[in-house]
């Protein structure tokens, strides 16, 4: 978010791993739903890091490192937000850059329709309903047994790191990291993510435009975008929005304490 007007907003959230206390500031005018992205990922990452350093007083450390792009093979979901924020960062970048990243999803696309596969993911992309595990499960195998790299993949490095999705943040692990070579074979001990950030966006999106909840496959993101361009011309105030967001934020923690069968307050 930017505006040379804001409001700074103090903040204190009782997660899984502790609590976060922060301040972020807030344009007071008008913004697109877009601009509630990079503040919502820092709140998972500041959630992130009390988790990793819980973890890490047990002797568990993370094994991801860069270079290390075993995940970037996996199927990621995003937010409708996110999807709108990729596609504005994928505009925003040199003419040879983004025909590079455009002929990527193309190729994605071509390879995914041959294997029957890219319908299935439009049909879970436009669910009304939620689908059953069973079903996203057996779609997300059968797009891993591809071995597709991400479309931002490049030499095996994240072209898109500083402004990834919130589920490539959120996903680390700590077991072996060879074991990553093939994840539907081999266990893998992950750290769990203290807010689903990409959930939260999702139910903000539901709240204030008053559709399904959606997550979107990365390789659908770009097209999914550019369909539902005008859904992203609608803005907010920017505290009425950052207050609906926290809401979200509030609601999956107590969601979460509640399964856990304990409490939680925001």
């Amino acid at each position: 978010m930017t505006s040379q007007v804001s409001e700074r907003f103090e903040i204190a959230l009782n997660t899984s791993a502790g609590q976060i206390t922060t301040a972020v500031d807030v344009p007071t005018g008008f913004v697109p739903i877009t601009s509630i992205v990079p503040l919502m990922r820092r709140l998972g990452e500041e959630a992130q890091a009390l988790e990793i350093a819980r973890v890490g007083e047990q002797g568990r450390a993370p094994s991801c490192q860069k270079g290390c792009a075993a995940c970037c093979r996996m199927l990621v979901p995003l937010s409708a937000p996110e999807a709108f924020a990729v596609r504005e960062w994928v505009r925003s970048r040199p003419a040879e850059q983004q025909a590079r990243i455009v002929a990527r999803f193309t190729e994605t696309k071509v390879r995914l329709l041959s294997k029957g596969i890219w319908q299935q993911l439009s049909e879970l992309c436009g669910a009304s309903e939620p689908c059953s595990d069973e079903i996203v499960d057996e779609v997300n195998h059968r797009y891993y047994a591809l071995r597709l790299a991400c479309p931002f993949l490049e030499e095996e490095n994240c072209t898109i790191y500083d402004e990834r999705p919130a589920a490539c943040r959120e996903l680390l692990v700590t077991s072996p990291a060879d074991r990553c070579e093939d994840l539907l074979a081999n266990p893998v001990d992950t750290i769990a993510s203290p807010i689903r950030i990409s959930t939260v966006l999702g139910l903000l999106w539901q709240d204030v435009t008053s559709t399904s909840t959606r997550l979107i496959p990365l390789p659908l993101a770009l097209d999914w975008a550019e369909a539902h361009a005008r859904e992203n011309d609608r803005t907010l105030k920017g505290p009425q929005l950052f207050d609906q967001a926290l809401d979200k934020v509030w609601r999956f923690l107590s969601q979460s304490f509640s399964d856990g069968g304990r409490t939680a307050g925001g």
